[in-house]
């Protein structure tokens, strides 16, 4: 919790097809803060068209949401009961082979990017790889660049090898913003106890998922089995270096999965062409701040559950983004 009485609610990470309706259900659900992805397999010039997309959206909701550069933006979206809007990409191909870009992007407004999307990157490696050959040349050099700037290092659909030298290597804590532990849900996509243990070691956070695929049993999970899980994940990062970060999808067609996975790198079809249904019990950011039931039946105190709902990441942002001002 920060100072005054108002919940801190901050989701790490959603992807959904945007609208004026969501927005006003983040502020009915009191979200204090979003972090939303940009793109996935874009390149530069494209990444720039979503980014306009954007700077219209802030315009055309600017009493329901606006752009969040550094935390003092998020104390000036409470103060004006709006949305902070964090920006991120959840690939690196909009910086091309060119390391310049990292600043370019982050001068438009990008503060979240990932190493990898499941496969090899010119960063590292993906989850999906046979191989993961760790963090590659050009990678050491972009995890320097984006600790320069204070760009956020995401290793959500990172591979193991490649999380474990990026926590190592970065000068800054990182995040694994959408991801469950491994042991709970047996995919390669969730984390290991090692990464997590590795995580809390640097002062990094992990975000955790509630889309389908990442829970333990899929679209059946139950509130109270998403409240175990997150004590589980607590007994080895701590809830102070705990948070969510959804992975909402809400109002996405399913023809999106496709792009999502498959991009332009494949002619082949990988995955199932639909969306996953969404538990009962999270449909929309209208049922965030119903989680802390799930925390609190699992054993979580006020003070734990502040922090994994929002009280983490706000810690953390405030670290990594601190106030221009």
């Amino acid at each position: 919790m920060t100072a005054g009485a108002q919940q801190v609610l901050i989701d790490g990470l959603q992807y959904c097809n945007w609208s004026r309706e969501i927005f006003q259900q983040m502020r009915q659900g009191g979200l204090t803060a979003v972090h939303a992805t940009v793109g996935y397999h874009e390149g530069f010039r494209e990444t720039v068209r979503h980014l306009v997309d954007w700077r219209t959206r802030f315009r055309d909701n600017e009493d329901l949401i606006l752009l969040a550069r550094d935390a003092g933006d998020i104390e000036r979206a409470r103060a004006s009961n709006r949305t902070a809007i964090f920006l991120g990409l959840q690939n690196p191909m909009p910086i091309e082979d060119d390391i310049g870009l990292i600043e370019m992007l982050f001068d438009l407004g990008i503060r979240f990017m990932q190493l990898t999307y499941n496969n090899q990157s010119l960063l590292g490696c993906g989850w999906m790889e046979q191989e993961d050959s760790g963090i590659t040349r050009m990678g050491r050099e972009a995890i320097a660049e984006m600790n320069r700037l204070g760009m956020i290092i995401d290793l959500s659909h990172a591979g193991e090898r490649t999380a474990l030298e990026a926590i190592a290597l970065s000068q800054k804590p990182v995040v694994i913003s959408h991801a469950n532990p491994r042991w709970l849900r047996d995919s390669g996509r969730n984390v290991s106890r090692s990464v997590l243990e590795a995580l809390r070691e640097k002062h990094g956070l992990l975000g955790l998922s509630l889309y389908p695929l990442h829970l333990p049993n899929g679209s059946e999970t139950t509130l109270d089995q998403f409240g175990s899980m997150a004590a589980q994940a607590s007994e080895i990062i701590g809830a102070e270096h705990l948070g969510i970060g959804s992975d909402l999808c809400q109002d996405q067609p399913d023809g999106v999965v496709r792009w999502m996975r498959e991009g332009r790198w494949t002619r082949q079809i990988q995955t199932a062409a639909s969306f996953p249904a969404q538990t009962s019990w999270f449909r929309s950011n209208l049922d965030f701040p119903g989680l802390a039931e799930g925390l609190i039946a699992a054993g979580f105190g006020g003070a734990e559950t502040s922090l994994v709902l929002g009280g983490a990441w706000l810690r953390f942002i405030t670290a990594s983004l601190p106030s221009a001002q």
